[in-house]
């Protein structure tokens, strides 16, 4: 029998939005610097990221303490057909905590993590 999660469990879909210490991890440092410039389509994060599931990095930067909204947006595909595709940004809130992560970064002199 399963345990039931507790609610001072963390999720990645519950957030745990208060903080964000960064990340080692050379994607998910890709898709975070491409998101401070712009919102991106997921199909584009994936090609930002190197991999194929960008979705996958979201869900595990949003673990990690940030909210990363993904917005549907109407397009049309080559057949003319009406379809909804993803676009990924940035909250207010997440461009002050990856600056800051950023910021600490480069006051340690350090490429990579905290």
């Amino acid at each position: 029998m399963k345990k039931a999660q507790s609610i001072s469990e963390s999720s990645p879909s519950q957030g745990n939005y208060n903080t964000f210490h960064g990340t080692n991890n050379p994607r998910w440092q890709r898709v975070l610097h491409a998101l401070l410039s712009r919102s991106i389509p997921r199909k584009q994060l994936d090609s930002v990221a190197g991999c194929a599931n960008a979705p996958d990095i979201v869900y595990n930067l949003r673990a990690q303490g940030l909210e990363i909204p993904c917005s549907r947006i109407t397009v049309f595909d080559r057949d003319f057909r009406r379809c909804r595709v993803g676009v990924y940004h940035l909250t207010t809130s997440d461009r002050r905590k990856v600056s800051a992560w950023l910021k600490r970064r480069e006051m340690n002199g350090a490429g990579y993590g905290t």
